[in-house]
């Protein structure tokens, strides 16, 4: 297994800069286990899933992460990613190795922060002078939206990603990017998922800049993961169960709402109660065992989510289904168009050459 298994060039007119709108008008590519791939809609998904399939999304919420600061006539960026409590958090900063313990960060008159600590990854601990809901309040009123780099914003960002850059499910606040799987969701079609009898689930997957972060090891195998805190009830799990038992599908909406579900599966599929931290990193061999198909977006060349959706459909496949989004113009990453993966072994309706809808 190489780094360069996992790449494929990208035309950068192709990277979306915005979402979709309506939400739900965004192309979907059909990727069955076995036939041919369809170019479809988000709005088809009703008509593609079956009656008894339960949609898992993930309710996090995505916090105004990036700060700029003054470390006295510097210009400071640092993006928090884990809150370690008390009003300390762990943070990237550009810049991070001019920064030393005990510098302060002033990002407004009544908002600063203290270097308490440099880390050999490449990040810092900062203690800032307010917690609580003080510190929500101050990250509200002083933070921006921690966009991926391949979105360009002016200084300070866009008003407009407050919302675009936040799902309907959100409500658990703790993610520093968006699953953005769940950025194509509106009320209207999640009741016409109802109608159809296709239920809905949720669990909490704060999702951290490791999803961002590059494959550096030649060899995928050595990369190492950034922990992400998660959270499946127990009446999650218990409504997972019950969609299984009546022959239900179980449909990860998103790579994040997989890996959770991945983590916290037993080794017959079962969904258990899960509360901790998930370093799961999918690669091609991993045996699948909690969800049946995934619906995501596309993604970055050389990336752990690229990685993963190889080892749910193949690599051929992926990459067959990829030049065909390129050749068709979808639109790529966080903003972009999403794909519907089949688990081998599933089939969705019967099969057909590719059509377009």
């Amino acid at each position: 297994m190489h780094l360069d298994d996992f790449d494929f060039a990208l035309p950068r007119e192709l990277i979306a800069d915005r979402p979709c709108e309506p939400r739900e008008a965004a192309r979907l590519l059909h990727i069955p286990a076995a036939g041919h791939l369809a170019d479809r809609h988000i709005f088809d998904l009703p008509d593609l899933l079956r009656p008894g399939d339960l949609l898992v999304c993930n309710d996090t919420k995505v916090i105004p992460a990036r700060l700029e600061g003054k470390r006295g006539a510097a210009t400071v960026e640092v993006t928090l990613h884990h809150d370690e409590g008390g009003g300390v958090w762990r943070a990237f900063a550009k810049g991070a190795r001019r920064l030393r313990p005990s510098d302060r960060l002033v990002f407004a008159e009544d908002f600063a922060a203290i270097v308490i600590d440099k880390h050999p990854e490449g990040d810092v601990t900062l203690r800032f002078d307010v917690e609580g809901a003080a510190f929500h309040a101050a990250l509200a009123r002083y933070g921006v939206m921690p966009l991926p780099p391949y979105i360009k914003r002016p200084r300070g960002g866009d008003p407009r990603d407050r919302a675009d850059y936040q799902t309907m499910f959100a409500r658990a606040e703790g993610a520093v990017a968006a699953p953005t799987a769940g950025l194509h969701f509106t009320p209207a079609l999640i009741e016409a998922l109802s109608r159809r009898g296709i239920g809905l689930a949720s669990l909490t997957l704060h999702v951290g800049p490791g999803t961002f972060l590059p494959v550096k090891s030649e060899d995928p195998r050595e990369h190492r993961m950034h922990g992400e805190w998660g959270v499946l009830s127990t009446e999650t799990a218990e409504h997972i169960a019950a969609a299984k038992r009546e022959g239900g599908r179980i449909v990860a909406l998103g790579t994040t709402s997989l890996r959770l579900l991945e983590s916290a599966a037993d080794e017959t599929g079962e969904a258990r109660p899960f509360a901790g931290e998930t370093r799961l990193f999918i690669l091609p061999g991993y045996r699948f065992r909690a969800i049946d198909l995934l619906l995501t977006n596309f993604h970055l060349p050389r990336s752990t989510l690229f990685m993963l959706v190889t080892a749910l459909a193949g690599l051929d496949q992926i990459k067959a289904a990829y030049a065909h989004a390129i050749a068709e113009h979808y639109r790529f990453f966080s903003y972009g168009d999403a794909c519907l993966i089949e688990r081998p072994g599933e089939e969705i309706g019967p099969r057909s050459p590719l059509t377009r809808a």
